[in-house]
C-alpha cells in the first residue's frame, strides 16, 4: 500500500459556544491524487484545510502529513505549498519582491528556474515590479497561487482558490492546478463549494456536510460513471415510459428534469467508459446508445443531453436530501424485474 500524504483520523473541531465545525471526521489522501473537498459554504472545508496546516489546533483526533503528526510550525511544511484565507503578502513590497521573500523563507530549495516559473505563472506583466498593495483582487491570487507553488511542492493544499476571479480567470487557476497535478506529480487538496469545479479537475472527492463526511472515494464511482446516464429532457415521465422496456436497464428514477438510468452489468453501455455526451462511442454502446435515442424520439421525447454518470451536484443533492425527486405518482421508481444491483465503490457515511 501507497504511503498516506495525508492522514486524518477521527479529526473533531470545536469552537466556543458549543459549535462543531468538523466532527469525526476520517479521511485518507494518496500521492498524485487530486481531492476536491467539497460541500457547501460551513461544511467544515476551510477548518479542515486549516488543520492540516496546522493553524487550528484539533479539540480531538489527529492530523498526519507524509507520517508526520501535524503542529504549528512542523518542518513538514517546507514539503506543501498552500493559498488559505486570502495570499496575505507585504503590501508595500512588489510582486517581485514578495516572490522573492517567499522563495527565501519557504524551507524549500527554491532556484532561479523555480523562481522564473513562478513568475511566470504568476502572469502580471510589469504589474509584477508595481506595490502588491495597488493589485486587483484577481492579480493578488494569482500572485498567491505562483508562491504557493514555488519549487512544485510535494503537497498543495488550496481554500477556495478561485473565489472573486472572474470565469476566465477560474478557469486558468484551474488549469494550472490540473497540470500541477499531471506533470509534477504533486498531490492536491481543492477545497470549494462550486461542486462543477471539482468535478473538472479532481481525480477523487470528499463531500461534507456540517462537519461530517458524507461520501468520499474516486470522482468516478461517487458519480456513477460505470452504471449511471444521466438523461435530460423536459419531460422525464415520458422518458421513462419510453424507456421501461429497453434491455440492459436495471432501474430508473426522476430527479428534477433528468431521468436517471442505472445499468445492468451485462450493459453494453455499463462495461464501456466512453460515452462522454454522447460522442465518440464505439461498438455495441454506440448501436445500444443510438438505439436509446431512436426510442425516445418515437416517443417524440426530446432529449437536451445524455451523460455518463450524475453531475456532482445531484449526487451532493441526493446525499444530504435536498432533491426534488418526482413524487410516486406515474413516474414512481421501480426496478426492472431480473436486474442486479451494480456496486459503486465510493464510501458513503450519513
Amino acid at each position: 500500500m501507497e504511503d498516506e500524504v495525508i492522514r486524518i483520523d477521527k479529526l473533531v473541531k470545536r469552537f466556543r459556544h458549543g459549535v462543531v465545525a468538523v466532527d469525526n471526521l476520517d479521511l485518507n489522501v494518496l500521492p498524485g491524487q487530486v481531492l476536491g473537498l467539497a460541500g457547501p459554504n460551513g461544511s467544515g472545508k476551510s477548518v479542515t484545510i486549516r488543520s492540516m496546516l496546522g493553524l487550528l489546533r484539533p479539540t480531538s483526533g489527529t492530523v498526519e502529513l507524509f507520517g508526520q503528526r501535524m503542529r504549528p510550525g512542523a518542518r513538514v511544511l517546507s514539503r506543501v505549498g498552500a493559498l488559505v484565507d486570502g495570499p496575505g503578502f507585504v503590501p508595500d513590497l512588489s510582486g517581485a519582491d514578495n516572490l522573492l521573500l517567499a522563495a527565501r523563507t519557504s524551507g524549500r530549495n527554491v532556484t532561479a528556474e523555480h523562481l522564473d516559473e513562478a513568475i511566470d505563472l504568476a502572469s502580471l506583466g510589469s504589474a509584477l515590479d508595481r506595490p502588491y498593495a495597488t493589485y486587483s483582487h484577481g492579480m493578488r491570487y494569482r500572485l498567491g497561487l505562483a508562491r504557493a507553488l514555488l519549487s512544485w511542492p510535494e503537497l498543495l493544499l488550496l481554500d477556495e482558490a478561485a473565489t472573486g476571479l472572474d470565469p476566465l480567470q477560474a478557469s486558468e487557476v484551474r488549469r494550472r492546478v490540473s497540470n500541477t497535478a499531471s506533470e509534477h506529480g504533486t498531490t492536491v487538496v481543492y477545497a470549494c463549494h462550486q461542486l462543477s469545479e471539482v468535478e473538472e479537475i479532481c481525480t477523487h472527492v470528499a463531500v461534507m456536510r456540517a462537519g461530517r463526511l458524507v461520501v468520499s472515494g474516486p470522482i468516478d464511482d461517487v458519480l456513477g460513471k460505470g452504471n449511471t446516464l444521466q438523461v435530460d429532457t423536459p419531460d422525464p415521465p415520458a422518458a421513462m415510459s419510453a424507456m421501461r422496456t429497453f434491455p440492459g436497464v436495471a432501474s430508473m428514477r426522476v430527479v428534477d428534469h433528468s431521468l436517471i438510468v442505472a445499468l445492468s452489468p451485462t450493459s453494453d453501455l455499463h462495461r464501456s467508459h466512453g460515452i462522454g455526451s454522447a460522442i465518440g462511442v464505439e461498438g455495441a454502446e454506440q448501436r445500444d446508445l443510438s438505439e436509446m435515442m431512436r426510442r425516445l424520439e418515437d416517443a417524440h421525447v426530446l432529449v437536451n443531453s445524455v451523460r455518463r454518470g450524475l453531475n456532482l451536484d445531484l449526487v451532493y443533492e441526493q446525499l444530504v436530501g435536498g432533491t426534488r425527486i418526482a413524487a410516486e405518482r406515474d413516474c414512481v421508481s421501480e426496478p426492472i424485474p431480473a436486474a442486479e444491483e451494480t456496486p459503486v465503490h465510493a464510501t458513503v457515511t450519513q
